[in-house]
């Protein structure tokens, strides 16, 4: 058994009792990336969406699906980002950068924004342990690639899928139309690319009280305030802060 200095001992034992509720979450997480990994074959991508993205010497270039898979590098990670926004979304848009010029509705998602901050300095990582990952928005190319210069995104691969269907295809658009956040992983092997999972959390309405979490262990922001005492404040995440804060 460890202790801090000056902790009392009721402090040691209410610590004590919730290591064992962490090592009961560390195990449930563990059964169930294991049960992930043990799912059948999705099923094969219908089509090889084209996008419109950045080819080889950095010019827009048409993209397909399985271009985004590299040389030996079978799983491709896929982040739907809302941009544009939900109709719904009320939070304060981008007063500097280019996005700052575009229509409040034509804005991005700041959770959306927010996440990506963060996967951004994690891809070379992925990519150097074997894995692809890619952004996909409803919005213009250009209108991505500016977010990105804003938000000083040096590692994410960007695509539009405003010239296709793949969004309303894979659970990432409404039927009206508005964008929805899902994080999807697709598999190439001998027969095409498949389907492998992707954030059914999202979907599926939690119970009074709690965080929908759709993708909560990757979520690095949230997850740290869970770690304080008085846990995830009534926040929200925003495109810009104040003065000195970060972009």
């Amino acid at each position: 058994m460890i202790s801090f200095p000056n902790e009392s001992s009721e402090y040691r034992a209410a610590r004590e009792k919730l290591l064992q509720k962490e090592i009961e979450l560390r195990r449930a997480m563990e059964d169930v990336a294991v049960a992930r990994r043990a799912l059948p074959n999705g099923g094969l991508v219908p089509q090889d969406y084209v996008f419109d993205g950045l080819g080889a010497v950095g010019k827009p270039a048409q993209i397909k699906l399985s271009e985004l898979f590299a040389p030996g590098k079978d799983t491709l990670i896929l982040y739907s980002m809302m941009f544009p926004r939900h109709p719904q979304e009320t939070r304060e848009v981008a007063t500097s950068g280019g996005t700052a010029k575009l229509a409040r509705v034509d804005q991005p998602c700041p959770s959306c924004t927010a996440l990506l901050d963060q996967f951004d300095g994690a891809v070379g990582h992925l990519e150097a342990a074997g894995f692809n990952f890619v952004v996909v928005a409803k919005t213009a190319l250009d209108n991505l690639l500016t977010l990105g210069r804003d938000r000083g995104w040096k590692n994410m691969r960007l695509i539009s899928s405003a010239g296709n269907s793949f969004k309303r295809d894979y659970q990432a658009e409404a039927e009206d139309g508005a964008q929805l956040p899902v994080l999807s992983v697709f598999h190439r092997d001998g027969d095409g690319v498949r389907h492998f999972w992707s954030s059914e959390l999202g979907f599926a309405p939690p119970e009074p009280g709690q965080d929908p979490r759709a993708i909560g262990t990757c979520e690095i922001l949230w997850n740290l305030m869970d770690f304080t005492p008085a846990g995830r404040p009534n926040w929200n995440e925003q495109l810009q802060y104040g003065e000195g804060c970060c972009h």
